[in-house]
């Protein structure tokens, strides 16, 4: 199975893995998870917009594997693409955590670059 298919698991679960740390706190009532008073600053909230924004992010990285893998795209370079991708969105959350705004933005980025060369591999690869 290409590394690639591997790597849309790992994106897959990368969002419930963001938002975890901010769960481990004894403010955090289980009963109530998703009370908005709880996730309203700081880390929590951070955490939560790196959970949200990979839920978004995941859709589009998943149907762009099964396009280059389905249209031809050499799986080489789809599986180095794919996992740059789960790096640059580990970085991505990394940075959210520690409130680092334009080191975020720039993994975001070049992660959304990485979802866009991998869509058009079948072309160029």
């Amino acid at each position: 199975m290409p590394v690639a298919i591997w790597c849309i698991l790992a994106a897959a679960i990368l969002p419930y893995a963001a938002i975890l740390p901010a769960k481990f706190s004894r403010e955090f009532d289980n009963a109530n998870p998703r009370d908005p008073a709880y996730w309203r600053e700081g880390f929590r909230a951070r955490a939560r917009a790196a959970e949200s924004n990979g839920y978004e992010a995941f859709p589009f990285f998943a149907a762009a594997v099964f396009v280059a893998l389905s249209q031809g795209g050499t799986g080489d370079w789809v599986d180095r693409l794919a996992v740059l991708f789960v790096a640059l969105r580990l970085i991505f959350v990394f940075c959210y955590w520690t409130d680092r705004a334009t080191p975020r933005s720039l993994s975001w980025a070049a992660s959304f670059l990485t979802i866009l060369a991998i869509f058009t591999s079948p072309l160029w690869s």
